[in-house]
């Protein structure tokens, strides 16, 4: 009864996050802002669902534990967010939603955006949750699983972190001196290292709230991290956004040479 009352809630919390999203978005007139609303609103599900876990009988420290590592994530990559567009997009739309939506807010109208991304982005953002859901009113079963998830998520937060620090002192170089393309640091062996350490945050959080309860919970909820992974992958994430990238010069032979998504040795210039 409990799952039922923290799966129940986390929905509604992620409906009034989405809600209130698309509101501000109209307001700015940019869909982009869903972007911060994404990282704050797991925040949002983690901690109703470790305050309501304290209902069952079965919930242990573990639900704290799983908060702060979404905590974590989520604020960091929000805040990031917030200030990649108030610097790179100077406050206009992202390019990866102009071209999802077919145009600007302005021309698609407001109705369209919410079917296309609001309703899509917080459907994903609570059916990725759904192990951290779970893991708030269970007990852990194999505690050495939740080590082994807690250092797939470490590494993922680092590849996040540490790529999107890289890019932005790229970027902070003068144009005419830097090179073509950002090909240095983690950016030498995955053309996505926030995207790919953004994926292993989740199969993470996933080791650490789902399996780690047991292999049933597990295995209900391994399609989590699996369809983030996808739509980082193929959907939202790095497909969309080289579709764009690949007009830039010198980014052709950049994907030649680099692996798209998952970090491999790279290889040597022709």
């Amino acid at each position: 009864m409990t799952l039922v009352l923290v799966l129940a809630a986390c929905l509604l919390a992620v409906a009034v996050v989405m809600t209130l999203t698309a509101l501000r978005a109209r307001q700015l007139g940019v869909v982009a802002v869903v972007d911060v609303a994404w990282g704050l609103g797991f925040v949002v599900v983690a901690l109703i669902a470790a305050l309501l876990g304290s209902l069952s009988d079965e919930a242990d420290a573990r639900r704290w534990l799983v908060l702060a590592m979404v905590a974590l994530w989520g604020g960091r990559l929000a805040w990031h967010v917030r200030s990649r567009a108030l610097g790179d997009h100077q406050g206009k739309e992202d390019p990866r939603y102009a071209e999802m939506l077919g145009g600007s807010l302005q021309d698609v109208g407001m109705r369209a955006a919410v079917r296309r991304v609001f309703l899509v982005q917080g459907g994903a953002q609570w059916f990725v949750s759904l192990p951290v859901q779970v893991g708030a009113v269970l007990a852990v079963e194999w505690w050495p699983v939740v080590w082994i998830g807690l250092l797939v998520w470490a590494v993922g937060l680092t590849f996040e972190a540490v790529g999107d620090r890289q890019l932005k002192a790229y970027k902070a170089q003068p144009k005419e001196s830097r090179p073509q393309v950002m090909d240095q640091g983690l950016w030498a062996w995955t053309r996505h290292p926030n995207y790919f350490g953004d994926a292993m945050v989740w199969w993470g959080l996933w080791l650490t709230a789902g399996l780690a309860s047991g292999w049933l919970p597990g295995l209900l909820t391994v399609a989590c991290p699996a369809v983030m992974t996808f739509f980082l992958r193929n959907v939202t994430g790095a497909k969309l956004l080289e579709k764009k990238m690949m007009e830039r010069d010198g980014f052709p032979e950049y994907a030649e040479r680099v692996s798209m998504f998952f970090p491999t040795p790279p290889k040597k210039r022709r």
